[in-house]
């Protein structure tokens, strides 16, 4: 081996790692723009599947990557986000979004005539604007721009490098071999897809090295097919790694985009073997990357099509792989729902990591300010029946409090915008400041039962003084739980205008 075969295989791994690199930063950032959307996003998911594939391409077409949206779908379906007939949806359109990465990459291709129409022509630039931004800006919008900039650069400069230390071998006898046993061999070419691309966790990145194959002139058509069909069924095995341990719902999540693609690899690869067989100068035939951005394209929306009107029947088959598991009863049922919520899973998306502790920390008020009126009443009507179910109700609150503490701790480490730290920041405080409210909610519970075994009595006057106080605390406590759900800021007038009631 010369030294320059040597460099060769530097500057192949070098660019596989630039490229890589490229698309993860690029991704995260063009996550950290859109992702205070796509919590909206979420909520326009009702029963209509088709909207549901929609937003799924959409969301995909933003984050590049179709295993990580169903990452992102499996960790929203065990926290009960959204349910099974809409994560089949979003599944079909994550298929369809992650296609423009193969297009972003076969644009080197459709320069080929002008050189200065190659993305790589302007890579350079585009890394040295972007980082320009992101030294320089200010705001943390331009930051982000900076790092999507960076992202593509990078993304274009490595495919180049890539393209570069391969073309030397292009005419060499094993890509000939390799391609002619792959394209050969269905079930081998759709194995080797598949392993590379649960390797590298990315369909996106899999087929990116394809295509850059592709553009050297050493791939053939059935080669290429039957990879391709491999590679959407490896896009699976992040889902189904994420699922594990988890929920039965989820499992189910990661089960049918399993099935969808299988499918799709089937009908496809029995297809292509027929036309195959039928013209073999045809499946000898060298593919470009624009052809394979073609296929892959074609491929995700004739099966989404296909598939669309039987997403029930994907939603029953995944229930008939994925049994009832008999799950022990669990005592304290509200912090067994925390727990479901607060799933690691959702830190794929860090927006939507924010927005499910938001959501939990007012789901733990709710439940406090149900204690406080127990306690009250107990205080106000001497009515002790409901005294165990404040004291036990205070071992959840402190339960949720533990718990959304230690997520809201992982949270804060995550690749969060300036306003999304301030938001975490602020729930801390607010899930200090709810236990709290609970800890007196169950101080008025003893005072209750004080009060009931020495036979003890407020007068007529401290008892209506005292409804008075009790009346304006609820209310108070009840505009700030509303104020932390809607943001409203009539409600954070009227809890000041209470606090100076009481």
């Amino acid at each position: 081996m010369s030294v320059s075969d040597v460099s060769n295989i530097f500057g192949f791994l070098g660019g596989l790692g630039m490229f890589l690199y490229g698309m993860s930063i690029m991704a995260d950032g063009m996550q950290k723009t859109a992702g205070s959307r796509m919590s909206s996003f979420l909520g326009m998911l009702t029963n209509n599947r088709f909207l549901a594939v929609v937003l799924g391409a959409l969301i995909t077409a933003i984050i590049q990557s179709s295993g990580a949206t169903t990452v992102r779908v499996v960790g929203f379906v065990s926290a009960g986000v959204l349910n099974l007939s809409q994560a089949v949806g979003v599944i079909m359109g994550a298929n369809i979004g992650t296609t423009i990465t193969a297009w972003i990459v076969s644009m080197s291709q459709l320069g080929d005539a002008f050189e200065i129409m190659k993305p790589s022509f302007y890579a350079p630039l585009i890394i040295g604007l972007g980082a320009l931004l992101l030294v320089f800006a200010k705001g943390q919008k331009k930051k982000t721009v900076g790092e999507i900039l960076i992202g593509l650069g990078l993304l274009f400069t490595g495919l180049d490098f890539m393209s570069g230390s391969i073309s030397p071998y292009t005419d060499a006898p094993i890509f000939a071999s390799a391609f002619a046993l792959l394209g050969g061999n269905p079930l081998l070419g759709m194995g080797i897809g598949a392993l590379v691309t649960a390797l590298l966790q990315s369909s996106s990145a899999s087929v990116g090295i394809l295509q850059t194959l592709a553009m050297n002139g050493v791939v053939t058509a059935n080669a290429a097919i039957y990879i391709t069909l491999g590679q959407n069924i490896g896009s699976c095995v992040t889902a189904m790694l994420s699922s594990a341990g988890g929920s039965r719902t989820a499992k189910r999540a990661a089960v049918m985009h399993l099935a969808f693609n299988l499918i799709g690899a089937i009908v496809f690869g029995v297809l292509g073997f027929a036309v195959f067989s039928l013209l073999p100068a045809f499946a000898a035939s060298h593919i470009t990357a624009v052809q394979i951005s073609m296929f892959h394209t074609v491929f995700n929306l004739t099966m989404t099509t296909l598939l669309f009107p039987f997403g029930d029947w994907l939603v029953k088959l995944s229930g008939v792989v994925v049994k009832e598991d008999n799950e022990a009863p669990v005592e304290d049922k509200e912090t067994a729902v925390t727990l479901k919520h607060l799933d690691e899973r959702i830190f794929e998306s860090p927006a939507f990591a924010v927005e499910t502790a938001s959501l939990e920390v007012v789901h733990m008020g709710q439940i406090t300010m149900k204690n406080v009126k127990r306690a009250l009443d107990a205080i106000l009507t001497g009515n002790l029946e409901e005294i165990q179910d404040v004291y036990k109700t205070e071992k959840t609150i402190d339960n949720m409090e533990k718990m959304l503490t230690e997520y809201l701790i992982k949270v804060d480490n995550l690749s969060l915008t300036e306003r999304q730290k301030r938001v975490v920041n602020n729930l801390f405080y607010s899930v200090s400041d709810i236990e709290r409210i609970g800890d007196h909610a169950e101080n008025l519970a003893e005072q209750a039962e004080y009060m009931a075994e020495h036979g003890l009595d407020f007068t007529d006057t401290g008892m209506e003084d005292l409804k008075s106080i009790s009346s304006s605390v609820v209310k108070a406590f009840q505009h700030a739980i509303d104020a932390r759900q809607t943001g409203n800021m009539d409600s954070v007038r009227k809890v000041s205008q209470y606090e100076d009631d009481v």
